[in-house]
Formats: C-alpha cells, sequence, structure tokens
C-alpha cells in the first residue's frame, strides 16, 4: 500500500481497479497472479485504527462525519446512512457477519459454474472469517427463536438455509477484524499498486475511429489535490473495472459521462453514451429495531445468530452495546449496556429508488432515494418479523432477560421514542405498519443502480462500451441472504478467475 501522493503524474497497467473494497481486493488479487493491475482506493487503511479494528469500537465512526472518516455519511429520507471510504470497504466497517447467499442470487448474478462460486467463497472464509464463540444472551435468543417458530435449530452453518443458525464473522477470538483488505495477503506483490487516498475524477474513453467508446484510462487524484492519469497499456483485453460500490460506481459512470442524457447535460458533462438505466433501481433493505432491557448483566456482542424466515425476513442481533448510536438519554433510565437490540431485514426489497449527481465533485455524496417501504409487501414483511421477534421476547427461552412486568406495549413506546431516524412520527406506537414506518433505519446493504442485464450484461461489461466493466454490490438485483458481504466477496474473486483464466488463454493464442 502506498499513498496516492507517491504515485507517477502517469502509469501504465494491464488493469486499473477502481474501489479498493469488498469485489475489488478479490478481483486485483486474482488478476496481479498473471497481470501488471493497479487498485485506487479513495480511503485510508484499516489497520492501526482501534475503532476499526476492535469490535468493542463497533459503529463509532458512523457519527464521526470528518473528512478522514471510514465512514461517509449521507442522509436519505430522514433515515441517516454511511458509506465506507477506507481500504476494505464495508468489511471494514460493517457488523462482521458472514453467511452466504441464496442459490438465487447466483442465478440473478450470471454465476453459472458452481464449483467456482464454491471454491471462490471458501477462498475468502479461509483467510477471514470465523466461527464466533456464542454466550449467554445470544445463546438465549436463539433458542427463544427457535420457540416462536423459526425452525429447525441449524447449528452452525454458512449456507443460507430457513430456520435458526450461528454464522461466520470477521471477528477473530480476540475480537480483532479481519476485513477484504486481508485477501491482500494472496496478491503479487510485484504485479499489483494499491494506492490509497485515490479519489477518481472520470474514465477516459476513445469515441472516434471505434465502434464503440472505448475506456483507456482514469484521472485520479491524491489526498493534496494533485491530479494524475492512469492509462491501459493497450492490450486488447486490457480492462477498467469499476468496483466503487452502489453508490460510487454510477457516480463515477454517470461523472465519465455515461448515464441519463438530461442529467448530463444540465451538468455539462460530454455525452460518451446515453444510458438511462444507471442509477435507476437502487435499494436498500430497511432495518427496523427492538431494544430490550435486561435486568441482568449481558455480554458485548454483534451480530453472530440469525433466524431465516420463511416469509422472507432475516432476524439478527446485537447485545451490550449502543448498536444505534442513540443518545443515552433517550433510552429513558435504562442502559444499552443492560439489554439487547433484536433487528430484522426484509429480503429483496420490492421497493426500489434512484440516484442522482448533483454536481462534479466524486467526492460528494450523489443525492439517494430507496423509496423504504413503498410496496405493500415490504411493509407486510417487516410486520410479520416485528411479531416473530416479539413473541421471541415473550418465549420461555428469553424470560432471564426480559422485565417481568415490562409489556410488549411497553417496550415498544420505548422504542419508538429512541432516537432512530430523522422523521417526525408520534411518541407511541399505534400499529406495527406504523411502528415500522416511524422506526425503519439502512442495514447498509444498498445494492443496484448499474444492474445486471439492464447497464452490464452476463460477463459485467458496461453494455455499448469497451474495456470497462462493474463488479460490485450495484449490480446486485436483490441483496443476497441475510447480510452480502460473503456473496460479494465472492463475486469479486469468481469474476476475476474468471477474467484471469479468459485473458491466459487469449494471450497463449496470440
Amino acid at each position: 500500500m502506498h499513498e496516492a501522493t507517491k504515485a507517477p503524474k502517469i502509469s501504465f497497467y494491464d488493469y486499473i481497479i477502481i474501489g479498493g473494497g469488498t469485489a475489488g481486493i478479490p478481483l486485483a488479487t486474482t488478476l496481479s497472479a498473471n497481470y501488471n493491475v493497479l487498485l485506487l482506493e479513495r480511503g485510508g487503511s484499516p489497520y492501526g485504527n482501534p475503532n476499526i479494528t476492535n469490535v468493542n469500537n463497533f459503529g463509532s465512526y458512523f457519527s464521526d462525519t470528518s473528512p478522514t472518516s471510514p465512514s461517509q455519511q449521507f442522509i436519505s429520507e430522514g433515515v441517516v446512512n454511511s458509506r465506507a471510504r477506507v481500504l476494505g470497504g464495508g468489511t471494514s466497517i460493517n457488523a462482521g457477519f458472514y453467511s452466504r447467499g441464496e442459490s438465487k442470487f447466483n442465478e440473478e448474478a450470471r454465476l453459472t459454474d458452481a464449483n467456482l462460486v464454491d471454491e471462490s467463497y471458501k477462498w475468502t472464509e479461509r483467510a477471514i472469517v470465523f466461527r464466533p464463540v456464542v454466550q449467554k444472551w445470544q445463546s438465549a435468543l436463539r433458542a427463544a427463536l427457535v420457540e416462536a417458530g423459526v425452525k429447525p435449530d441449524n447449528g452452525f452453518s454458512y449456507d443460507h438455509i430457513v430456520g435458526t443458525k450461528v454464522g461466520g464473522t470477521l471477528f477473530d477470538a480476540n475480537g480483532t477484524r479481519h476485513s477484504a483488505a486481508d485477501l491482500l495477503q494472496y496478491a503479487n506483490p510485484k504485479l499489483l499498486s494499491v494506492l490509497l487516498h485515490a479519489t477518481v475524477h472520470k474514465i477516459l474513453f476513445k469515441t472516434e475511429g471505434v465502434s464503440g467508446p472505448l475506456a483507456y484510462g482514469v484521472v485520479f487524484a491524491d489526498s493534496l489535490g494533485r491530479k494524475c492519469i492512469a492509462y491501459l497499456k493497450g492490450g486488447k483485453k486490457d480492462e477498467i473495472i469499476l468496483s466503487a460500490g452502489a453508490l460510487g460506481s454510477p457516480q463515477l459512470l454517470m461523472l465519465s459521462g455515461i448515464g441519463p442524457k438530461e442529467q448530463l447535460d444540465a451538468l455539462k458533462i460530454r455525452v460518451v453514451l446515453p444510458q438511462p438505466l444507471v442509477g435507476k433501481g437502487m435499494a436498500d433493505n430497511p432495518l427496523n429495531t427492538i431494544f430490550v432491557p435486561s435486568p441482568i448483566a449481558v455480554e458485548v456482542s454483534i451480530i453472530q445468530v440469525v433466524g431465516i424466515t420463511q416469509y422472507g425476513s432475516y432476524i439478527e442481533e446485537s447485545s451490550g452495546t449502543n448498536f444505534i448510536r442513540a443518545n443515552l438519554s433517550s433510552y429513558q433510565g435504562f442502559s444499552p449496556q443492560m439489554g439487547g437490540f433484536i433487528f430484522e431485514k426484509i429480503s429483496g426489497p420490492l421497493s426500489k429508488g434512484e440516484l442522482k449527481i448533483k454536481n462534479l465533485d466524486p467526492t460528494d455524496n450523489p443525492l439517494v432515494t430507496f423509496n423504504y417501504f413503498k410496496e405493500p409487501i415490504d411493509l407486510q414483511k417487516c410486520v410479520i418479523a416485528v411479531e416473530t421477534i416479539l413473541r421471541a421476547v415473550e418465549s420461555e427461552a428469553f424470560s432471564n432477560y426480559k422485565y417481568a412486568n415490562m409489556t410488549i406495549i411497553d417496550i415498544l413506546d420505548l422504542n419508538v421514542k429512541l432516537q432512530l431516524n430523522m422523521r417526525m412520527h408520534a411518541n407511541t406506537s399505534s400499529s406495527l405498519e406504523q411502528y415500522c414506518k416511524d422506526t425503519v433505519r439502512t442495514m447498509w446493504h444498498y445494492h443496484g443502480g448499474c444492474r445486471i442485464g439492464e447497464v452490464i450484461d452476463n460477463e459485467y461489461k458496461v453494455l455499448g462500451v469497451g474495456a470497462l466493466r462493474v463488479i460490485d454490490g450495484s449490480t446486485i438485483l436483490n441483496s443476497p441472504g441475510t447480510n452480502p458481504q460473503a456473496s460479494v466477496l465472492m463475486l469479486g474473486r469468481y469474476m476475476g478467475v474468471t477474467i484471469l483464466g479468459q485473458r491466459i488463454a487469449y494471450d497463449n493464442s496470440e
């Protein structure tokens, strides 16, 4: 890793990958086996920062709004969101839960080699995934979910299977995080260059003398604002790959001249290719939490147990910590250290929104709407999941961790008063439908904007453009599994192996 301030003004590579995150690192690491690769990351290193590496400090960066924060805040529909700005991407700031996606994701993502899918998951799991130690509060909730009907108890598993299970985690037994950045141990150091604080401003395209726009380089700036250009060497299989995430990839396509013509014209961006579907189909899986105060001490833990329901909702948990980062006064005399959060995410979702760029500054957030609960079926999934959580809270298995005289209405009213978002709402819960709308938060599982079959083809190549692919969460149609990071890590490795194999075969045939 090097600071971009040390980068040459002009450089040449076989592959240029924009975004050192969940997909970009497996891609770059894999391609570096045989080819010269540049990996550009707009953030810094995750190493040496205890707020990132120590499980007990999870989430502290979400309230850090400084320019050097590993988390960049944005707001959509009154919901405070965060996007990663650090090497490792979301794997450096998330809650660490690791669970493979369902088989439907492989079909939607056009991943046809089942053996390679499995090998790609295992490639990640060997290096950065661990089996958690499930303590008392988590064990009680696990039994409570089974008692509430989320059956069977599937024990420990990486697989996406209906019932209650313990999944993997990126935190080891010492509570130390292992992010996608750790996968760089697999890279060929002679052929991979990793630049930190390298903010890409645009992708360069040839448009004359070619059948369609052809990507050939990128302009990026270092932390001092100095501009550099990285070019492809010019080989027929050389490529630029966008892995800047669900917000960054559609934003960079538009800043580079590929996107809805009216948006590009409004900002006087030269139109390289009008593509009205860039930025469309944005989605975020809504999160709804229930804090349950405990009369006895609980351990500090973040997601280890998950309930995978038959109706398309996933129930997870965190204990002994201020998971939602609310002011302590809003707990109304209770303490987040004496209790736990049980929360649910809906599958899909069906509700979709849009991303638009508002200026030419690549460091600024685009405008994003997710239209939380716009589709009635999404809201109904939330209601059923909250009902399941409340059954679990009232179960015999969970009775030691709930005040005996505290009713379900008391718990809901307590949660409605918590500072969960910036939406205006009543201080009492009138219905579970209203509870879902009033208390909606983000699960940080953004996807869409460069959807497969709309902006990219089955090989992740940008439609109508040469030497450019998008491989990251922006291509996803539905968020895979309970938590998408396992699938996105797998996708990066899968496509890296696929591209590498095709390239080696081509070069050997020349």
